[in-house]
């Protein structure tokens, strides 16, 4: 059954804590990236082997499975976000529909054991991207097509709210 689309703006994360998950992001920044990424993992790992990793709470609400699987696609798609922005001045990000993904991914019948492992890997990936990057640089900036700008830091920022938010949805 389809999930009602997520269309907030969720940039104010940048500004005040989360009131859903509590995170609040001022003391994140793209060194701090690996160590956060490399602790919530494992979380993610537990998540995916609990014996109900596929049911929906609710019919408005995606299963653990499905959460897992759109963070392993969101660390895909952050890494190739930021090498554009290190790799181009005044990057810009194409749109990305994460409902669709998860339709056309099929999401809900995925295999929690092939998830876990590519959210391993996609996130480590990631922590590597972050690591590299110089603190000369946290100030490159990329636009979102909804015109959202970020910088390298506020972006490191805004992606690890989105990552431990989603362990909070799935109370991992």
């Amino acid at each position: 059954m389809p999930i009602i689309a997520d269309n907030k703006d969720w940039t104010w994360v940048l500004q005040r804590p989360c009131p859903e998950c509590g995170f609040d992001v001022l003391a994140c920044t793209p060194a701090t990236a690996p160590g956060q990424l490399a602790s919530m993992l494992p979380r993610w790992r537990a998540a995916l082997r609990r014996p109900d990793v596929t049911e929906r709470p609710n019919s408005d609400t995606w299963s653990v499975l499905e959460y897992a699987c759109h963070v392993r696609d969101v660390f895909t798609l952050f890494d190739y976000r930021l090498d554009l922005m290190l790799r181009e001045e005044g990057a810009r990000f194409d749109d990305w529909d994460q409902d669709v993904t998860a339709v056309e991914n099929d999401y809900a019948n995925a295999d929690p054991a092939e998830v876990s492992a590519e959210l391993t890997a996609e996130g480590e990936q990631i922590a590597a991207s972050f690591a590299r990057v110089p603190e000369d640089q946290w100030g490159r900036t990329g636009t979102r097509s909804n015109g959202s700008e970020f910088t390298v830091l506020t972006f490191s920022q805004y992606f690890l709210h989105d990552v431990v938010h989603h362990l909070h949805d799935v109370d991992g």
